[in-house]
């Protein structure tokens, strides 16, 4: 019996392409590549948050076992120059300094590299590194973003007038007279703790430099941004770089381009003349921060729950500064406010401030997240205050026509968020919720839920960056008929290699298993932006289309000549005409073996092409506002918890996301997608932190002190799904990867403080674990 033919059209839902090997173990990684005469790097860093570097003994480490090379930052700056912004600060009017691969003269972070060294082993290095001795001068560090901005604060960076890297105004309208006018202002300070990505799979990079070639394969993003980095950083053409990515297990913006060890490993290759392989370690991978912010907001409203104007200061501590991305994360904290709401008067005061934390770097939401969970921490608090139900007072303010273009500039393309609410309130049985707390609030148990909307802009476009808003794929097809796309996304691992596989293969009317994807390969793909924001398959999907689309132009007409008719139409490998058919790899090898007896279609069954969405607008309007997205996403979160009083643990009892990105070209990837982003924002709301003692270094730097969210923690993970299609996308989808972190978390904070209403507690901040929820209970008792 033969297997059925696999469902692979847009809107089916097959399995993941590499997902066998995946699963059994068969796929190849970074760390699985171990060519002939392989040398591995161990990095030194620094144990002190602040000071100079007085010198570096590195005598007993080149003596040591196996030992091969020992670079310090002197030795260092003599080969390479600065590592290049992935977005420079400077540009947007911020300040910056140069960014090394080892720190040459002070170091402002513990971590921070120092020196590195190359041996036979791994074991080999790591012992010999123990054996670098570094000595500081140190100086005075500072750990919190407020006292940062003091004047008498100890300075990171000498030439800086202060540890601002940047202050900036966003908004529209006059929120000062809103506030005044308004029949209620509720006002408060909510933290955000800081957190990280922890993908399963640490970043890790394997240079070889050979004939005047570097190659290097990396656990990365963004590859050719990545070899742009390394010919800059390096003084070497681009030419002769190649960057290749292999299968990556997990990123979540960690694997942007940026990091000190991207270049330092392709150095070391060089100055050791062999190949050389640098993987980090578990705790160097929890140094990599995310979302630690302090927002002071004031929220005015009318009488019936309409919110009328936001006032909102935000100082984000990034720690030190990086040439990767997560600098600017803040910036979109701002500007996606005041999210999906109708709310034209608004300002945002955000300081972008450096402290003696390692930096931060990017992380699903890229700030969007803080955004969603202080402006839905706002709306519950404004329903307490008018003694409303927090689901009211979020449709009584939703955005309902658009496009709709909000204070900060944003032009919201398409959405539908009343649905989204009555579809959440139906699934987690919003009623039937309420009636169960009153019975159980007597017995002495506190059951609350939670709401947390979002809206999530996706497939950015920076203008003057390396974050793009298009991307470009080349389709051919062979005289076997086999069809090959070479792409310029990559995949971290969600999937979107299939999800171009089932375009390409529906556009050229094919059976998806003739489809092979390539990614990731500078050499062999065309010049493309990678992954991050939401945008693998709106750019790379819409570019993957055109291309495809082309194609099947040429197979048309070439099949048009061969039935001598002009109605053709490609099905299941098969084209069809004038009573005739023939297999699609017929067609495609009459147009390559017999181009002649054709006629004058060019023999050529490959295209390239480049996709760009609409929605996007780089022209400054009247107040000086871009839009920089082509869509948005939107969902809305329902959290079921139960908290017990005497121990402070909350327990999540059920969960629902109603979520619309449009059109989904495979529902399955979307919902792995969706799950794993409301995992993240779940562990930040409740157990996630990272912390750092008095002399700035790291504490909870094992999965034994980290605490992400187990299996076991969480309930099945309900989805709903709503599509309104976007206006500006090829199909009408959105991006998929970032929305459900700051769901979760306002879901989460506000069903807690809904669960403790006897108690009179209101949250101001997240992680929500049991000692933070038990000091609120206790603050209030007092």
């Amino acid at each position: 019996m033969m297997a059925a033919p696999v469902q692979a059209g847009i809107g089916a839902s097959p399995r993941k392409r590499d997902g066998a090997a995946l699963l059994t173990g068969r796929a190849t990684f970074l760390d699985d590549l171990r060519p002939e005469g392989l040398l591995h790097a161990v990095v030194v860093r620094s144990e002190v948050a602040h000071g100079r570097i007085l010198s570096i003994d590195t005598a007993a480490a080149e003596a040591a076992p196996g030992v091969v090379l020992v670079l310090t930052g002197a030795e260092a700056a003599k080969h390479a120059g600065p590592v290049p912004y992935f977005l420079d600060p400077a540009a947007r009017g911020g300040n910056r300094t140069d960014i090394r691969c080892l720190q040459t003269d002070k170091v402002v972070h513990a971590g921070q590299p120092v020196a590195a060294v190359v041996a036979a082993s791994r074991l080999q290095a790591r012992a010999a590194a123990e054996l670098v001795a570094v000595t500081y001068d140190v100086l005075p560090h500072v750990l919190d973003a407020r006292a940062a901005m003091a004047r008498d604060a100890p300075r990171l960076y000498e030439d800086w007038p202060g540890n601002v890297v940047a202050h900036n105004r966003y908004g529209a309208g006059d929120p000062d007279a809103a506030l005044a006018a308004s029949a209620v202002v509720v006002e408060g300070e909510l933290r955000i703790g800081r957190t990280t990505t922890s993908p399963i799979e640490p970043r890790g990079y394997l240079a070889s430099w050979q004939d005047g070639m570097l190659t290097v394969h990396a656990s990365c993003q963004n590859p050719h941004q990545l070899r742009w980095m390394l010919s800059v950083s390096l003084g070497i053409d681009e030419g002769r770089i190649r960057v290749v990515t292999a299968k990556v297990g997990g990123s979540f913006g960690l694997k942007m381009q940026g990091h000190p060890e991207e270049t330092l490993v392709a150095l070391l290759s060089k100055l050791a003349g062999a190949p050389v392989k640098w993987v980090e370690d578990r705790r160097e991978t929890l140094m990599a921060g995310a979302r630690e912010q302090v927002h002071r907001f004031r929220v005015g409203a009318t009488a019936d729950g309409r919110i009328t104007g936001l006032v909102d200061e935000i100082v984000a501590d990034i720690g030190a500064l990086t040439a990767q991305a997560g600098w600017a994360m803040p910036n979109m904290s701002a500007t996606t406010l005041p999210s999906g709401y109708a709310v034209q008067d608004v300002r945002v005061e955000l300081d972008i401030v450096c402290t003696n934390k390692p930096p931060l770097n990017a992380a699903r939401g890229f700030g969007k997240d803080a955004a969603h969970f202080v402006m839905e921490r706002a709306i519950d608090l404004v329903a307490r205050e008018l003694g409303m139900d927090p689901a009211e007072v979020r449709r009584r303010n939703f955005v309902r026509e658009f496009p709709y273009r909000t204070a900060t500039g944003l032009n919201i393309d398409s959405g539908d968020f009343e649905g989204l609410l009555d579809k959440t309130l139906a699934a987690v049985d919003y009623p039937g919720i309420r009636r169960r707390q009153e019975v159980l609030r007597p017995r002495g148990r506190y059951l609350g839920i939670g709401l947390g909307f979002e809206l999530t802009p996706e497939s950015s476009d920076s203008p003057g960056t390396f974050v793009s808003g298009f991307d470009t794929t080349t389709v051919r097809m062979s005289v076997t008929g086999m069809v090959t796309v070479l792409t310029g996304v990559t995949s971290p691992g969600g999937g979107n290699d299939t999800g171009i596989a089932q375009i390409v293969a529906t556009e050229l009317g094919v059976p998806i298993e003739w489809v092979e994807l390539v990614q990731g390969d500078t050499d062999r793909c065309p010049n493309g932006f990678g992954n991050f924001s939401g945008r693998s398959m709106v750019v790379g999907g819409g570019s993957a289309t055109l291309a495809a689309r082309d194609v099947r132009a040429k197979l048309l007409a070439v099949a048009a000549r061969l039935f001598e008719t002009s109605e053709v139409e490609i099905r299941d490998g098969v084209a069809y005409g004038g009573g005739r058919e023939m297999p699609v790899p017929g067609v495609a090898r009459a147009l390559l073996t017999r181009a002649f007896a054709i006629g004058d279609i060019e023999p050529v069954l490959e295209s390239t092409r480049a996709y760009k969405p609409g929605n996007i607008n780089h022209v400054p309007d009247e107040l000086g506002r871009i839009q920089p997205y082509p869509t948005y996403s939107s969902s809305l979160h329902a959290a079921v918890v139960e908290v017990d009083p005497e121990t402070g643990k909350v327990t999540l009892d059920d969960y629902v996301m109603a979520h619309d990105c449009g059109t989904m070209i495979n529902p399955a990837l979307v919902e792995g997608q969706a799950r794993g982003a409301v995992t993240m924002g779940l562990g930040s709301a409740l157990s996630e932190q990272l912390r750092f003692d008095a002399d700035g270094r790291l504490t909870t730097d094992r999965f034994k002190s980290y605490l992400l969210p187990r299996a076991g923690d969480l309930p099945w993970l309900r989805m709903i799904h709503q599509v309104t299609p976007s206006p500006f996308t090829m199909h009408g989808n959105k991006g998929a990867g970032e929305a459900g972190v700051g769901g979760a978390q306002a879901a989460v904070a506000n069903a807690v403080e809904d669960a403790l209403a006897p108690f009179d507690v209101t949250v101001r901040g997240v992680p929500l674990t049991p000692p933070v929820v038990l000091a609120l209970i206790d603050g209030v008792r007092s």
